[in-house]
């Protein structure tokens, strides 16, 4: 393990934790910064912490944002500057990967591309050093993703190409397949695009009762429906984009709004195609409000997208409207 890779950070997001939660032996963690050796009881308390930051609702994440800074800050500090086992060094490695991965994804989500990813590269290496190779696996599928929201399609489908080999699990194959899919049909690529959602919905068929790795908990049913529909709509099906996009809406569980929020953005997309403007209108705010509400400037870029093809319909009842709110958020 190379600590190196990691920045060292001073002791003030020891005390940042200490107000936020009533450690029972400060004293440890505060000698574990000084060199002393981590126990397995400072872990057993800093996986508590960042595990249940890990799993806050976008809604809820924003408010405690630095908060999952200070939790990361103090892990990657006992990394660099503490004594430990293999066995506890691993156990830090895989919740620095963990809680990088949730910085990262509350920048993206602002829309801070860079930062979100410099978190996602310290979450790779922590990965690595962890030898959690699907952990790897999740890690490379959200830089993934990013690479084809920034328009970079190419890189996606390479990056998830090499994390498909990974991955164990059958719903992580599946989301992993699923989002090559949506990076094969950006570049036109219909066969391999039906490929790949063909084999994204066999294996989330046979995902079973183990359950899956944290960091693809969620995938499901609504996602494999949505995300066809985004391919089909991406290749020219406006109609069947716009049937399994409804689909996946509906199935969607009520806690995941962000995704909610991206989901009817992409159903707007499907309606207007298909000419069904008050209902695209109906969605697009939907999307909005939502967006709005959890704080996701990445949610409100995308309804912002969508301006230019309601601004062909101004004669709409409400059309106006809502473009004038839009120039306000």
């Amino acid at each position: 393990m190379d600590r190196r890779s990691f920045v060292g950070f001073g002791v003030a997001s020891l005390a940042v934790l200490a107000v936020q939660w009533a450690a029972p032996e400060p004293q440890r963690l505060a000698r574990a910064f000084g060199g002393a050796r981590v126990d397995g009881a400072v872990v057993d308390w800093l996986e508590a912490g960042g595990n249940g930051l890990a799993v806050l609702p976008t809604e809820q994440r924003r408010h405690a944002a630095r908060l999952m800074d200070a939790q990361l800050a103090t892990v990657t500090g006992l990394l660099a500057d503490g004594q430990y086992d293999g066995r506890t060094g691993r156990r830090l490695h895989r919740l620095a990967a963990s809680l990088a991965s949730t910085c990262g994804w509350y920048r993206f989500d602002q829309g801070r591309h860079a930062a979100a990813g410099r978190m996602w590269e310290v979450a790779l290496l922590s990965a690595h050093a962890a030898g959690d190779r699907d952990r790897v696996a999740g890690v490379l599928a959200d830089t993934a993703y990013q690479a084809t929201w920034l328009g970079r399609p190419r890189a996606s489908a390479d990056r998830l190409g090499y994390a498909l080999t990974g991955v164990r699990h059958p719903a992580a194959r599946a989301l992993l397949l699923l989002r090559r899919a949506r990076a094969d049909a950006a570049l036109g690529e219909r066969a391999a695009c039906y490929r790949d959602l063909a084999a994204a919905e066999r294996a989330l068929d046979g995902a079973g009762a183990e359950p899956p790795p944290g960091w693809c908990c969620w995938m499901g049913p609504a996602d494999l429906a949505v995300d066809s529909g985004r391919c089909l709509l991406d290749l020219g099906h406006p109609a069947a984009a716009r049937t399994r996009i409804a689909e996946g809406v509906a199935l969607l569980p009520p806690a995941r709004d962000k995704t909610r929020a991206v989901f009817l953005t992409y159903q707007a997309r499907a309606l207007l195609r298909t000419g069904e403007v008050e209902q695209a209108l109906a969605a697009t705010a939907g999307a909005l409000d939502l967006s709005a509400r959890i704080g996701a400037p990445r949610c409100v870029s995308l309804v912002r997208d969508l301006a230019p093809a309601l601004a062909r319909h101004r004669r709409v009842d409400g059309v106006p409207e809502f473009l004038d709110r839009l120039t306000t958020v």
